[in-house]
């Protein structure tokens, strides 16, 4: 019973390889950008780069096991969703109070450890935020947030 299980459990987990999955796209040029077209301190630009920027831009790195699935559709879903909440490659298309709003949501994510997903760090070392990250974050929102509204 149990081998005949382990045959089908295979079995279906081939068969959903060939499922499309249409990862979102990514591209290299985004002339509205939020890293391209602002000054911003680059342990800042790091932590974007590191911890938001696959789920959060046009410029998405895909691992190997993107292409594989299950975990292609959740690659994809999370990256979907990620992007329409907050697309840093768009930032110079939102309007002072959309950038403000998001600057806001990005600090509390970033304070109540609800960004970075739990599980994004598991397979991207360099993603996990240390409290002094976080605070440089924390820190970094409040006083861009102060030089929009100027």
């Amino acid at each position: 019973m149990l081998k005949k299980f382990f045959y089908i459990f295979f079995g279906l987990l081939i068969l959903i390889q060939f499922v499309p999955v249409n990862l979102p796209e990514v591209r290299a040029e985004n002339p509205n950008d939020l890293v391209q077209n602002t000054s911003i301190d680059k342990d800042i630009v790091t932590m974007l780069k590191n911890s938001c920027y696959d789920c959060h831009s046009n410029e998405t790195v895909y691992p190997w096991y993107s292409y594989v699935a299950p975990v292609s559709f959740l690659v994809s879903r999370d990256t979907r969703v990620g992007r329409e909440k907050l697309n840093f490659s768009e930032w110079n298309t939102f309007s002072k109070l959309d950038k403000l709003s998001a600057l806001d949501d990005i600090a509390e994510a970033i304070e109540y450890g609800e960004m970075p997903m739990k599980i994004y760090p598991i397979t991207h070392l360099d993603a996990k935020l240390s409290d002094d990250d976080q605070e440089k974050f924390l820190e970094w929102a409040e006083s861009f947030a102060e030089m929009i509204m100027e």
